[in-house]
């Protein structure tokens, strides 16, 4: 024979053995002897197998200890085999049916980190991440003093700034669709208002300064291309965001080119001001011919 197959020909009887022994126990064990093969296998890192054989028995194991077990070793593999919504399923169920054992903790500390795996990339819905950074901070209300504690923090920490970044590709997504041949003048008005509720949101934002610096121009852009009736408080409201604006960021690079539209707000504020006045200036001559008319 030879030599060098000879390694791959043990290790190929050895998986059809343990094949074998897997089907037999499935389909003749009893259930403890599906339990002691289930964890068996757990404790070997086989955990598709040892999930198979918890998922059978757990039905069959009422209030003892190796129910107990059961559950909790059945949520660990699945958890370990990457299947995190069944993980945090099966591991909140343990919580829920067993909150006074030894492992309550560590159960409701691996269901929100099951739904932490769980969550998408900041591009997609967020609907996970929400649901993930509740369990994380029920978590940490509820086990202040946990080992795990300050993991939860981090993982916290990093939902959020997924939903900082989220909000924050939003509202520029606003900003550079804002000219009216996408759709009139709404997308300015979108811009302006989606910075704002960003602004809310996420108060200490890196991202703050830059999405300020749009929101100056989206709201210029807004009242330049107003109705006259509307332009008056949106040139305002340039001007306002303009001087928040300086007062919070003194030496930003953004300086220079929001200067210029505030300039420019200014002019269009004394444009306005002049139509205002030629505006009472006919409605004062219309009603002096119409007194005239009346007196002859």
């Amino acid at each position: 024979m030879n030599l060098r197959l000879y390694p791959l020909l043990v290790l190929s009887v050895l998986i059809f053995s343990c094949s074998r022994e897997f089907s037999r126990v499935q389909k003749k064990g009893t259930t403890e002897e599906k339990y002691a093969a289930a964890v068996k296998y757990y404790k070997k890192a086989d955990y598709y197998k040892a999930s198979v054989l918890f998922e059978e028995i757990a039905p069959l194991l009422k209030g003892d200890s190796t129910a107990e077990r059961t559950q909790f070793y059945n949520a660990y593999a699945n958890y370990y085999l990457g299947n995190y919504q069944m993980s945090s399923y099966l591991f909140n169920t343990f919580y829920a049916t067993y909150n006074n054992s030894p492992f309550a903790e560590e159960a409701y500390y691996m269901y929100a980190y099951s739904m932490y795996k769980d969550t998408p990339p900041y591009n997609l819905d967020q609907t996970n991440t929400l649901t993930a950074i509740d369990a994380l901070q029920t978590f940490i209300n509820s086990y202040p003093d946990s080992k795990y504690a300050d993991d939860c923090a981090k993982n916290l920490q990093d939902l959020r700034e997924r939903l900082e970044r989220k909000s924050y590709e939003k509202a520029k997504q606003y900003f550079k669709t804002r000219d009216p041949s996408w759709g009139g003048l709404s997308n300015y008005l979108a811009s302006v208002v989606t910075i704002d509720n960003f602004k809310k949101d996420f108060p200490d934002s890196k991202y703050n300064e830059e999405l300020s610096a749009m929101q100056i121009t989206a709201q210029y852009e807004l009242a330049d291309l107003s109705l006259f009736n509307k332009q008056k408080e949106r040139y305002n409201q340039a001007i306002e965001y303009y001087n928040k604006f300086i007062d919070k960021y003194p030496n930003s690079k953004y300086l220079k080119d929001l200067e210029k539209l505030y300039d420019k707000s200014l002019k269009g504020l004394q444009k306005v001001a002049e139509i205002e006045k030629q505006i009472e200036e006919m409605k004062k001559q219309a009603e002096a011919a119409k007194a005239e008319e009346v007196d002859k």
